[in-house]
């Protein structure tokens, strides 16, 4: 856990939004298997390419790399099947079950760049609770970096941002959860190199706990 002194373990919270993969469950071999195929078939550096396609929504992916002859929205598409065929490795970041399942229902959300079909089916394969509020692809026009679904998030939760906590692994995950002006803890455990962050940082759910006030407010504490 991260040495750096950071608002998160004494400030109380009106709520936690939550980044699903590589956050709350860890789905990079899944999506590497469909990404990386669906690369190989476009004659790209799968090596190069893998790196950029996490944390951010497929469709912007795709528009992205700007590739002749092809549709961003049909490609996505295609994708997002081929991924909610394939769950084979999810699993849930250790005890992410338990500490969700301890959180006020109408306290927490999900805000994901991955479709809510998809979504779903992840949540089930890694064995989590589906929250009562859920922020997917479908449901903002620019995907992160852009603050927008944190800011939607907190809004159908009936909260200031920056009243919020958002848990993040991802770059452009961060960067969203800073812009929209909330508080941060990073989830360092599917990082492959050191992470240098300003924020504090967890590996995994197993050394932290929800302390809920009379208020409904929520404070974390290292357990």
């Amino acid at each position: 856990m991260s040495s750096i002194a950071s608002p998160v373990f004494t400030k109380p919270f009106s709520a936690l939004l939550f980044d699903m993969d590589g956050t709350i469950l860890n789905s990079i071999a899944a999506a590497e298997r469909i990404w990386g195929d669906w690369a190989r078939r476009q004659g790209l550096d799968v090596e190069a390419f893998l790196p950029t396609m996490h944390g951010v929504r497929g469709i912007d992916t795709i528009r992205h790399l700007a590739l002749p002859g092809i549709d961003p929205e049909m490609e996505a598409a295609e994708i997002e099947r081929a991924e909610i065929d394939d769950v084979e490795g999810i699993v849930q970041i250790a005890d992410a079950a338990a500490f969700l399942n301890s959180l006020p229902p109408q306290s927490w959300a999900i805000v994901t760049s991955a479709p809510i079909l998809l979504a779903k089916r992840r949540l089930e394969a890694a064995g989590l609770p589906v929250p009562q509020t859920m922020v997917t692809a479908e449901d903002v026009s620019i995907g992160k970096p852009d603050p927008e679904c944190y800011l939607l998030g907190a809004r159908k939760l009936g909260v200031d941002i920056k009243d919020c906590l958002v848990f993040e692994d991802a770059p452009a995950g961060i960067k969203a959860g800073e812009a929209a002006g909330a508080d941060l803890m990073v989830v360092t455990t599917t990082h492959q190199h050191p992470v240098s962050t300003p924020h504090a940082t967890i590996a995994d759910y197993s050394h932290i706990a929800a302390k809920v006030g009379d208020d409904g407010k929520i404070e974390i504490v290292k357990s």
